[in-house]
Parts: structure tokens; sequence; C-alpha cells
């Protein structure tokens, strides 16, 4: 029978719905789902997180050395825990990608990554060549498997379970060579871009930081989180951490505005996932336009003012 640890992503306060998401492969994986929260200060989120469906038991390991996501850290913790599992997973975020490989590492197998299917509790469906082929994953026999599950794939588990939590100490010690710095997110205020139900991206077709102030004010009227084409990113109208696509991040948020951006396959990667996509590009032949649910052939700079006078 399956034993699972789900490691939790959190920001200290709340638990990243990207969690829940991990519940839910693990769910279709089968047997026992134990969540780790490892951290400083963290029962509200250990709490959040016996909350959902089908969590036998919650882990909460408090230390000083955890409060900072420092993956060096975090995978001593989660390695001192794993011989009591079978499967140790882990959501396909920048806070996944950056733990879970050195967690294989240290458990000396190789990582099964972005989990978007589960045929069999050690056979799993994953996307190659920017999801233009599928394959299938497995571990080698008799070894764990550390995974990490591609969050876009999978719905959030429910939250009426009422698992036990249990206070654990820390096993290891902060890392001598490895030192936090800090943290810090260009998005402000607006929804996490992984994790917001309305996303709205930007183009190179924007030509410029100032110009991309548009996406930003029509982001903030909708509510919604902030995206970028690499394009957009690289001419340096926004952060990287904005990204969208194969290179950055993917996401499946219910509705996706995507303004002045091709659609180059390696951004589709990214999007595809999404509800309802809703594509405005001057170029009618442009790429997007073949995975849009709504198109409209237009300037943007004349599409989002119009937009903004609709909302009010």
């Amino acid at each position: 029978m399956s034993r699972i640890l789900i490691i939790a992503e959190h920001d200290g306060a709340t638990l990243n719905i990207s969690t829940s998401k991990c519940v839910t492969c693990a769910q279709a994986i089968g047997g026992d789902i134990d969540i780790l929260v490892m951290g400083q200060g963290i029962d509200a989120v250990a709490a959040e997180a016996a909350a959902l469906d089908s969590v036998s038991r919650v882990l909460a390991v408090n230390a000083e050395h955890l409060a900072a996501p420092l993956a060096v850290n975090l995978a001593a913790e989660v390695v001192g825990l794993s011989a009591d599992y079978t499967h140790l997973v882990g959501p396909s975020t920048t806070f996944g990608r950056d733990l879970m490989p050195r967690v294989a590492a240290l458990c000396g197998v190789n990582q099964i990554s972005d989990i978007m299917e589960v045929s069999s509790a050690e056979s799993f469906k994953r996307p190659v060549y920017a999801g233009n082929a599928i394959v299938q994953a497995e571990p080698a026999n008799g070894t764990k498997v550390v995974a990490t599950v591609r969050t876009a794939s999978w719905k959030a588990a429910g939250s009426g379970g009422s698992a036990s939590i249990e206070q654990r100490g820390a096993s290891g010690s902060a890392a001598a060579h490895t030192r936090y710095v800090g943290l810090s997110s260009e998005g402000g205020e607006r929804p996490d871009l992984q994790s917001a139900p309305k996303v709205v991206s930007g183009g190179r077709a924007l030509a410029s930081e100032e110009n991309f102030e548009l996406i930003y004010k029509l982001a903030d009227k909708l509510g919604a989180g902030v995206g970028a084409s690499r394009a957009a990113v690289d001419a340096g109208y926004c952060p990287n951490d904005m990204q969208v696509g194969q290179t950055g991040k993917i996401i499946s948020p219910d509705l996706y505005i995507a303004f002045g951006i091709s659609g180059a396959i390696q951004h589709v990667t990214g999007i595809k996932d999404a509800g309802t996509i809703v594509a405005v590009n001057k170029d009618p032949e442009a790429p997007i336009f073949e995975i849009a649910d709504i198109g409209l052939v237009g300037d943007l700079f004349n599409v989002i003012p119009e937009i903004e006078s609709q909302l009010g």
C-alpha cells in the first residue's frame, strides 16, 4: 500500500492552492496521505492542511531555520522523514522545482517531473517537448517515488477533512554554506500568478516598460494576476517572475486574457489548461487564435481603454 508525503507550499500564513492540487493527485495514486508543513509559527497553515479531504495526518515541523524557504534546509527535513513513505510529492511550482530535485538527489533516485495523470501507483503521464508529446514515466523497480505535480492538470481538493496534526522537532540545523537574504515579489498586492483565477498577460506588442502599465491597470480593475510572454520579459518590460510558458510558469486560471502575444509554442504550453482563453492581437494570423476560445483582431492600445471604460 502506498504511503504518500506531500510537502506543503505556503507563505507562512496561508496554504498555497498548489498543495491541495497535490492532494488530488495523491488521491489518484491511492493510499495514506500525509502533509508535511515546515516553517516557523505555522499552526494556522497546519490547520488549513488538516482540513483537506483524504489527508490522514499533518506533520508540523516548527523551527527558526525553516522560516525561510531555503531548499537546502527544507530538503534535509523531508529526507529525514522519507523512510516511512513510498512517495514524496511536491508541486511543480517555483517552490517545488527548487526543493524536490534536491530531495531526489539526497534519496539517490531520479525525479519524476510534472505528473499530469496517474496510471498506477508507479506509472505516471507527463508532458515533454512543450506538451506536444506525453510520455509514461516509471521509477526504477523498488525505488522511492520523488515527484512534482503539474498543478495546472489537477483540481484543488475539497476542504471537509479533519486530519490529526502532529508536532515534530527539526532533525537538522541551518546549512552553514547558505544564508537567506530576502524574498520580494514584483506583484505587490495582486493575486499570485500561479494560483490566480484570472490572469491578464502582455507581450512584445506593448513595446515598452511604460506601456506595460496598461496591463497592470487592467489587471487591478479585474482583480487579476499579471503574466507576460518571454519576449516581453526579455525586452525588459516586466520582471521575469511574471513569465508564463515552458521556461516560465505553468498556470491554469479560469480566465486568461492575452494582449499582443503571438502564441509561440513555449507560451501556449503554459496556458493550455486555462478555462477560457481570450486573445487580442492585431495580426489575424497570430497562432494564439488557434487555441483561443475568444479572439479579437485589434490594436491593444485601443482595446484596453475600451474594456476599462466598459468596466467603469
